[in-house]
């Protein structure tokens, strides 16, 4: 029996579970696992696992896990949850932050009880107007990868079909990305659904989707910052930052957290899949 206990939390709709693993010992690298306490049906739920562990480098590492047990970079909407975390759990003493992620240090600062903001890495890797089989979009990094694809209403998208093939498709080998379905409003506001890569299936929110939007928006649409983007739940993400030499810069994730529930589970009793 292996006992662990987490807290679930989510900012703007995307839901996590949380571990306070400072101690070490939680099975990182068992992917099975992590993946079946990430079930809906079978397991706690969540569109990630977060663990906040000990850092050299910062006050406390995050360590992000999609729902199918595989570790990505960055989570938008995670961090601003991770900063809320650990500051409950005493992993840091202020409303200011910096922690340790697998893209590099993330500052963070929590606004309110309800409100925390994220400074978000650099954008790199743009590839504007593409073409993937007939669909439009503009591919960029904003901490993961996010192809943005400009639509006239995100309400009639088939997010997980459309999403999934582009998700797939050989352009963007061999990591894959995530997908974007934008409906912009000029001049600072727009609507997004995203297909998620490690959930496989439409998200309720994405942090650095809207962060992806916020610099297409900019830099393709002449849209001015900050930019308020409305997920799929309903919550709305503001995305700050700046313009210099026809670049964004400096961007900002701020949004609601709210702490679901916590409890404690037992990892070895979880269903692992074969």
């Amino acid at each position: 029996m292996r006992m662990v206990h987490f807290t679930k939390m989510h900012g703007a709709g995307n839901d996590f579970v949380l571990v306070d693993d400072r101690a070490g010992g939680f099975p990182v690298d068992d992917h099975l696992r992590l993946a079946a306490m990430a079930s809906a049906r079978t397991g706690i739920g969540c569109e990630g696992v977060i663990l906040v562990q000990e850092s050299d480098v910062a006050d406390f590492r995050m360590l992000f896990f999609n729902p199918d047990g595989t570790a990505a970079d960055l989570c938008g909407n995670g961090a601003r949850c991770v900063a809320a975390f650990a500051r409950e759990i005493g992993a840091v003493k202020s409303q200011a932050m910096t922690f340790e992620t697998r893209a590099g240090l993330i500052d963070a600062e929590i606004v309110d009880e309800g409100r925390v903001r994220v400074w978000m890495p650099e954008p790199k890797n743009r590839r504007y107007g593409l073409n993937v089989n007939g669909t439009a979009g503009d591919y960029i990094v904003a901490g993961v990868p996010h192809f943005i694809v400009p639509v006239k209403s995100v309400a009639t998208v088939d997010v997980d079909g459309l999403g999934r093939a582009l998700r797939l498709d050989d352009a963007f080998a061999p990591e894959g990305t995530n997908v974007d379905f934008v409906q912009f409003i000029p001049p600072s506001k727009a609507l997004i659904r995203t297909y998620e890569r490690g959930v496989e299936a439409e998200s309720g929110a994405c942090g650095t989707g809207s962060v992806a939007t916020a610099v297409i928006g900019v830099e393709t649409k002449g849209m001015c910052l900050p930019i308020r983007i409305r997920c799929s739940q309903g919550y709305e993400l503001v995305v700050e930052g700046d313009y210099r030499k026809s670049q964004g810069t400096g961007f900002i994730l701020q949004g609601p957290v709210k702490k679901v529930f916590e409890g404690d589970i037992d990892l070895d009793a979880l269903d692992l899949e074969d």
